[in-house]
C-alpha cells in the first residue's frame, strides 16, 4: 500500500547484508511505462469499442484489470515494478498498479494521471493493524469530471483529497521506492543512483531527500545525512519522519542541544496531527487504558472532526468503559459521516445492536 517509502534512521544503522545484490541499471522513464506488445493488443481488444463513451471504456478497463479473465493481479508490497514487470509477474504494489493503469488508460485514448492522496490510515487484514502511510491512485477523465481508481480497499481515512501530479513526479515516486528497496537489500550503489534519479525528476521530492539522508547515514557520512535531512525540511517544514531521523542523527553524534530542539519540533507537529493522535488512541485502547484512549480520540476529532473512524473509535471505547449513552451518540455521528453506503450500513447495524443492548439492560432494572 505504501507509495513512497520514507525510511527512518533505524535502517541507516543496520549492517548491510554480507552478499549485496548486483547493481542493475536505472531504467528510463520510457522503460518504466512501456506497455508490452501482447498487453497492448489485448487491452485494445478488450476496451475499445466504436461509439462507446469514455465512461464505458473506463469500466471495461477496470473489469479487465481487476476481474477474473483479465490480469488478475496479486498485491505485493515488497517490490516496485515497471509496467512490463507487473504484466510478467501479475503482481503489483499500489504505485506499480497505478502506473500500469495510467499506461493502459492512455493506450486506449483515455486521459489519465497519477494522483497523490498524501498520508492515509490503512487497515491491513493480514496483520490486523492500522497505520499511516503515503498513497497514490489513478485519476481518469470521463466527460467533465475525473474518476478515481484505487487498488487499495483498506484505506479508512485520508488527510487530503487526491491531487494530480505530472509524470516527472510520478517517476520520482518510482525511483525513490526502488532506491529504498535497493538500500534494504544492501546494494548501496544502486540506491544512490536511484535516489539521484528521483531527485533529477523532481528536485523538491521530500521522501527522496529523506531517504538520501538515511543512505548517507549507512555510509557513515553524518555531514551528508544532515545536509539531506535539512534540505527535506526546507521543502516541507513539518515532515515528521525527517525530524525523527534528525533526532537520531544528533543523538548519534552527541549533539544534545540539537536533539532537544528537533524533539520539541517533532512533539509539536505530532500534537497537532490527528492521525498521530488516532494511533496513540489505538495504543491506549489496546493496553486497556480507556481514559487515555478517550482523550486521544477526542483530540483527533478536534483536529479533524469529519473522519467517521475517529468517532467510531471513541464510541468503541465508551462502550468498553460502560458508557452506553455516549457510545450511542458517537456511533450515530460515525454513521452520519460514513462515506459509502456499505460503511453506513455497518454503522446502522451496530447502532441497532447497541440500542437493543441498552433496552435489555434498562429492562432488567424496571420494577
Amino acid at each position: 500500500m505504501l507509495t513512497s517509502w520514507t525510511l527512518v534512521a533505524a535502517l541507516a544503522l543496520a549492517p548491510a547484508p554480507q552478499e549485496a545484490t548486483a547493481t542493475a541499471p536505472v531504467p528510463t522513464a520510457q522503460e518504466v511505462m512501456a506497455v508490452p506488445e501482447a498487453l497492448r493488443t489485448e487491452v485494445r481488444e478488450r476496451v475499445r469499442s466504436p461509439g462507446s463513451t469514455r465512461g464505458e471504456q473506463l469500466e471495461r478497463l477496470a473489469t479487465y484489470v481487476f476481474d477474473e479473465g483479465g490480469l488478475v493481479l496479486q498485491y505485493d508490497n515488497e517490490t516496485t515494478r515497471t509496467v512490463a514487470e507487473v504484466y510478467r509477474d501479475r503482481k503489483a504494489n499500489c504505485l506499480s498498479f497505478t502506473l500500469l493503469f495510467v499506461a493502459l488508460a492512455r493506450e486506449v485514448g483515455l486521459e489519465a494521471q497519477v494522483q497523490e492522496v498524501g498520508e492515509v490510515l490503512a487497515w491491513y487484514q493480514d496483520e490486523g493493524v492500522i497505520y499511516s502511510a503515503n498513497h497514490v491512485n489513478v485519476g481518469v477523465r470521463t466527460a467533465v469530471q475525473w474518476q478515481v481508481v484505487d487498488v487499495d480497499s483498506n484505506i479508512i481515512a485520508a488527510r487530503n483529497r487526491p491531487s494530480g501530479i505530472d509524470d516527472h513526479r510520478a517517476m520520482a515516486h518510482f525511483y525513490n521506492n526502488r532506491g529504498a528497496e535497493a538500500m534494504a537489500a544492501g546494494d548501496l550503489d544502486a540506491a544512490q543512483a536511484l535516489l539521484a534519479a528521483s531527485l533529477s525528476e523532481a528536485p523538491g521530492f521530500v521522501p527522496a531527500w529523506n531517504n538520501l539522508g538515511v543512505l548517507k547515514m549507512r555510509l557513515d557520512d553524518a555531514g551528508g545525512a544532515e545536509e539531506a535531512y535539512l534540505t527535506a525540511l526546507r521543502r516541507q517544514r513539518n515532515h515528521a519522519p525527517t525530524m525523527m531521523n534528525l533526532v537520531t542523527l544528533y543523538r548519534r553524534t552527541g549533539d544534545e542541544r540539537m536533539v532537544r530542539s528537533f524533539q520539541r519540533r517533532l512533539d509539536n507537529v505530532q500534537r497537532s496531527d490527528p492521525f498521530h493522535q488516532f494511533m496513540l488512541a489505538l495504543e491506549c485502547e489496546n493496553n486497556g487504558d480507556y481514559d487515555c484512549a478517550i482523550g486521544r480520540y477526542k483530540r483527533a476529532i478536534r483536529l479533524q472532526g469529519d473522519e467517521h473512524q475517529f468517532h467510531f473509535g471513541l464510541a468503541r471505547v465508551y462502550f468498553l468503559s460502560g458508557n452506553l449513552e455516549l457510545a450511542q451518540r458517537e456511533l450515530g455521528r460515525a454513521h452520519t459521516l460514513g462515506d459509502t453506503d456499505h460503511v453506513r450500513a455497518i454503522y446502522r447495524k451496530k447502532l441497532d445492536g447497541l440500542r437493543r443492548w441498552r433496552e435489555q439492560a434498562s429492562s432488567q432494572f424496571d420494577p
